[in-house]
C-alpha cells in the first residue's frame, strides 16, 4: 500500500498518437502539438533530462494546447527523475489548463499530481486531488479511470491511518473495475492487515485468478495463509514466487519468509520415504 506512481498503464502511458485521416482513408503526418508530443516521450525514454529541460522551455513558448502537453511531458520526466514536486505542480498546470468540459482529460492529469504527492510523503494533498479525479471521472462516466483514482485513493487513506475508509475505496474499485488484479491485491493486503483473514482469502483468490503467476499476489497469498494457520499452503505460495520470478524483490521477500517459517514438519513417519543404509 506504500505510494508513488502505480505502474498503471491507464494513467502513465503516452496518449495513443492521433494521426490525422484524410477524406480517402489514408493517414497525413501528425499535427504539431502531437507531433512535439510524440518526440517528447521518445526523448523521455532515452533521456529523461533532456526531456525534462525541452519541456520546460516548450511550457515557457506556448499557451493551450501545447502548452497542456508540455506540462504533460514535463511531469512524466519530472516523475521518472524523482523530483515528485516538480511532477505536481507540472501536472496540476496541465489539469487546470485543461478546459473545464474535459472532465476525463482533467481526471487523468489530477491523478497523476496525486499520485507525484505521495510520492513526496504529502499523503493529504495527494488524498484532495484524487478525490477531484474521481469525481471528475465520475462525472465523465468513466469507470476504468474512476476506479483507478479510487484504488490510488486507499493508498493515501491507508497512509493516512484510515484503513476502514480505505477498505469502502477498493469495495468501489473493485466494483468499477472487477477485471483490475491490482484493486484485489490491495483489498486483500488491506483486509489481512485489518486481521479480516477470510475475506483477505477471497480476494486474494480473485487477483490470483485475474493475473496467474503474478509474483506479488503469491507473496501476499502466503502471508494470508500463513496467519490463518496454513502454512503448508504459505511455503507453497511463496515457493511458487521463486520459481516464477527468482531476480524479483518479491523473490527476496519470499525466500526470507520460507527461511523464517522453516522446513515442514513430518506428520507422519509411517509414510516418510525410507532413508538408504550406509554401505560399509
Amino acid at each position: 500500500m506504500g505510494g508513488g506512481l502505480p505502474n498503471d498503464d491507464f494513467v502513465r502511458d503516452r496518449p495513443a498518437r492521433q494521426d490525422v485521416v484524410r477524406p480517402d482513408g489514408g493517414q497525413t503526418e501528425l499535427n504539431a502539438t502531437s507531433a512535439w508530443l510524440e518526440t517528447c516521450f521518445d526523448q523521455l525514454a532515452e533521456d529523461p533530462a533532456r526531456a525534462h529541460t525541452a519541456a520546460q522551455i516548450r511550457r515557457s513558448e506556448t499557451r493551450g494546447a501545447d502548452r497542456v502537453l508540455a506540462n504533460h511531458c514535463l511531469g512524466t520526466a519530472s516523475s521518472e527523475l524523482g523530483l515528485w514536486d516538480d511532477a505536481r505542480t507540472a501536472f496540476l498546470a496541465a489539469r487546470d489548463e485543461t478546459p473545464a468540459g474535459e472532465l476525463r482529460t482533467r481526471a487523468r492529469f489530477a491523478a497523476l499530481a496525486g499520485n507525484a504527492a505521495m510520492a513526496s510523503g504529502d499523503a493529504q494533498g495527494a488524498l484532495t486531488l484524487l478525490t477531484e479525479a474521481q469525481a471528475d471521472a465520475r462525472a465523465a462516466a468513466s469507470a476504468p479511470l474512476e476506479a483507478i483514482a479510487a484504488t490510488d485513493r486507499a493508498r493515501a487513506l491507508v497512509a493516512l491511518g484510515r484503513g476502514e475508509e480505505g477498505l469502502g475505496a477498493l469495495e468501489a474499485a473493485t466494483t468499477l473495475a472487477p477485471e483490475r488484479a491490482e484493486s484485489w491485491l490491495l483489498k486483500a493486503t488491506l483486509l489481512r492487515r485489518l486481521d479480516r483473514l477470510a475475506e483477505a482469502q477471497t480476494a486474494i483468490e480473485r487477483a490470483a485468478l485475474l493475473t496467474p503467476g503474478n509474483a506479488e499476489i503469491g507473496l501476499e497469498a502466503g502471508v494470508i495463509a500463513v496467519l490463518s494457520g496454513r502454512d503448508d499452503a504459505a511455503r507453497a505460495s511463496w515457493q511458487s514466487v521463486l520459481d516464477l520470478a527468482p531476480d524479483a524483490p518479491a523473490a527476496a521477500t519470499a525466500r526470507d519468509y520460507l527461511a523464517q517459517l522453516g522446513q515442514a514438519p513430518d506428520t507422519d513417519i509411517a509414510t516418510a520415504a525410507p532413508q538408504e543404509e550406509p554401505q560399509p
